[in-house]
C-alpha cells in the first residue's frame, strides 16, 4: 500500500484495511451461497456484486489517494529541509531537547 517502513497505520490506511476485510467476506459468502437457486437470491447476488466492484473503485480511488498524499508530504518536508537546512537542524534539536526532557521527568 505505502512505504511505510515500520510506521503505525493512519486511521484511514486502517479504514481501507477495515473496508478491504469486508469485501473479501462479502465476496466470501457470494462464493459459498453460489449453489442457491431463485430469483430472489439471484437478484441478490447480482446487486451485492455490483455494489462490491463499486465499493473495489471507490476504495482504490481512496488508498491511491492516501498514497499520493503522503507522497507529497513526504516531498515538502525533503524540499523545506533541503531550502532551510539550518532551519530544520534546529527544529530537530528543539525537539529532540523537548522529547529528551519530557523522557527524562518519567
Amino acid at each position: 500500500m505505502s512505504d511505510s517502513h515500520n510506521s503505525p497505520l493512519t486511521s484511514q490506511e486502517k479504514l481501507v484495511m477495515d473496508i478491504r476485510a469486508v469485501i473479501a467476506d462479502a465476496e466470501d459468502i457470494l462464493k459459498a451461497t453460489a449453489d442457491q437457486t431463485g430469483e430472489k437470491i439471484a437478484n441478490l447476488r447480482t446487486r451485492v456484486q455490483d455494489r462490491l466492484l463499486g465499493a473495489r473503485i471507490r476504495l482504490d480511488a481512496a488508498e491511491a489517494a492516501i498514497v499520493d498524499k503522503t507522497k507529497a508530504a513526504a516531498r515538502a518536508a525533503d524540499d523545506y529541509v533541503h531550502d532551510s537546512p539550518w532551519q530544520a537542524v534546529g527544529i530537530g534539536v528543539g525537539v529532540g531537547f523537548l522529547l529528551g526532557l519530557l523522557l527524562g521527568r518519567r
